[in-house]
């Protein structure tokens, strides 16, 4: 599970080309460079089209790889405009395709990024990278048998996939699969151990009363980064469940040091504080969290518990 699902990554795949790079200068090299930025890419990319030194497939991987870091950059528009262009120059290039539907995920047209999904895989079958984005569309659209039936696919041909364990494990965490959904995480954290896959985790430990477990993976979280604030606020959420309002307390002053403008770090700093007796510094926390968010419920309740209430 995502803290958000807008948090849920998209991958593209690169143009098939890459091996060819030493055929190439510099620039060629720097386009098709699985290691390049995104402005390294696009730049790159950019000089490859410019001075005309390319035709054909390599052309098309010149357009699809700046339309791949123009999509990076969220300069949508740009980059399906490049992803056109290597569809038009090589219909039967699979890149193009998938990078296409990507942008067009990233605009939210999920039935277009579906169809060149479609036609990517269509293209290359083997390709692991199309059947996870696709299946990461028909999540979007709610098709959660559609997603599974896909990530099971991305999976299937590359066992690698930690993103597709990733994502396979929220549509089990959807569909209420707590033990698929702990089991896809475990293999996600084994392959790629990184702060999401633990707070995903985490999340679910949490959502099925395994409190402990759910602690231990918020302090995995907080010990591979320790300056995000995600950690820290899931962990306090858990040790005030436990009844540790110093250690939720604790959490919370990270969590607020990190991303003070969390309304619900404030909120539930709010509590810790009231239970361990600061009135005072109760009262300032939900007002804060009032300021961020007018009207919170919780902090209204509790202002007027205290009759504070302004």
């Amino acid at each position: 599970m995502r803290v958000r699902l807008g948090l849920m990554v998209l991958l593209a795949a690169l143009a098939a080309t890459a091996s060819a790079a030493a055929e190439g200068g510099p620039a060629w090299e720097a386009c098709v460079g699985l290691t390049s930025t995104p402005d390294q890419r696009v730049k790159a990319c950019t000089t490859v089209i410019d001075t005309g030194s390319e035709t054909g497939k390599r052309l098309a991987g010149a357009y699809c790889n700046r339309g791949h870091g123009l999509t990076e950059k969220r300069d949508l528009e740009a980059a399906l405009s490049d992803l056109d262009e290597a569809v038009r120059l090589d219909p039967d290039y699979a890149c193009a395709y998938n990078n296409r539907g990507r942008v067009y995920s990233f605009k939210r047209d999920y039935d277009r990024a579906i169809a060149d999904y479609d036609q990517a895989i269509k293209l290359d079958p083997s390709l692991a990278l199309a059947y996870s984005n696709r299946g990461e569309s028909r999540f979007n659209k709610g098709d959660l048998d559609g997603a599974l039936a896909d990530f099971d696919a991305a999976i299937k041909r590359d066992p690698n996939y930690a993103l597709a364990y990733g994502n396979r494990g929220l549509v089990h965490y959807r569909k209420r699969d707590m033990a698929h959904a702990i089991a896809d995480y475990t293999m996600r954290i084994k392959l790629a151990p990184d702060l999401l896959a633990y707070i995903d985790r985490g999340n679910v430990y949490r959502d099925s009363e395994q409190l402990d477990r759910a602690a231990a993976d918020y302090g995995e979280a907080i010990r591979v980064a320790p300056t995000d604030a995600r950690g820290w606020r899931n962990r306090g959420m858990i040790r005030l469940y436990q009844g540790d309002n110093k250690g939720g307390l604790s959490d919370y002053d990270k969590a607020l040091l990190y991303d003070p403008s969390d309304v619900y770090s404030w909120n539930n700093r709010g509590q810790a504080r009231l239970r361990l007796g600061d009135k005072q510094g109760a009262i300032a926390d939900f007002r804060k969290a009032l300021e961020l968010k007018p009207g919170l419920a919780t902090a209204q309740d509790s202002l007027r518990k205290l009759g504070a209430l302004q």
